[in-house]
């Protein structure tokens, strides 16, 4: 059966990564949260100094992009894979609050998107790849096959969020979350390299009131649709 790409952009928080994780693994596809790799680079930044603030000190990062090696690691255990940053699990690290607050200003860097939209293309080169973002249906890959565009409201996204942190134990206000992800909303979709944009030709999925297992059928039916008529 012939692969395709998946394409899943949107607004953080709507779940991109829950659905997107599901569909490779149902399909056999490989998974990558693209998401995970701009936070891995924020991470890096905040490690070396190259953050004051929420502002990164450009020209530094730029400088430092060739010390950055990120790959993901399959944990069998958790049926998924890991962020890995220079060899070391980051995983945890780069969901944090203090990371969330800044990845959105350290993405808009144009250097810092060329390198890694570099490294996302290399992925998908041989097809049955679910990948998601905020910009692969539109540049990573503008070509795929099925390309998705999750949305929900900033408030039902902030209060998903909360929870999931709570869940792990951080100590963080829904106030918080909600300025965080209005926040990133705004930088996101206002930047002038790459931004969040739903693609022409994307299918929106707006989960507001959606269920998973509802929004994981019909996009899985998208999918089969798709791959039925590649044969």
């Amino acid at each position: 059966m012939e692969k395709i790409i998946i394409a899943i952009d949107g607004y953080s928080s709507t779940g991109k990564s829950t659905i997107a994780k599901r569909l490779a693994r149902e399909l056999g596809y490989i998974y990558v949260d693209t998401g995970a790799m701009y936070r891995a680079v924020t991470l890096f930044a905040m490690e070396n100094g190259l953050l004051d603030g929420e502002v990164a000190d450009r020209e530094g990062l730029i400088r430092k992009l060739g010390d950055i090696n990120i790959r993901f690691v399959l944990n069998d255990g958790l049926g998924y894979a890991e962020t890995f940053l220079n060899n070391v699990n980051v995983e945890e690290r780069i969901r944090t609050m203090e990371v969330s607050n800044r990845v959105s200003g350290v993405a808009a860097i144009s250097e810092v998107r060329h390198k890694l939209v570099e490294e996302q293309r290399k992925m998908g080169e041989g097809k049955g790849i679910v990948m998601d973002g905020r910009d692969i249906g539109t540049v990573v890959f503008p070509d795929a096959e099925l390309k998705l565009f999750m949305t929900a409201s900033p408030e039902i996204r902030a209060t998903r969020r909360y929870k999931e942190l709570l869940g792990k134990g951080k100590e963080v206000t829904y106030e918080e979350v909600l300025e965080n992800v209005i926040d990133r909303d705004y930088i996101d979709s206002h930047r002038k390299d790459s931004p969040l944009m739903k693609a022409p030709d994307a299918i929106e999925l707006d989960n507001t009131d959606m269920g998973k297992d509802e929004q994981f059928e019909r996009i899985y039916n998208h999918a089969m649709r798709i791959i039925a008529g590649k044969k």
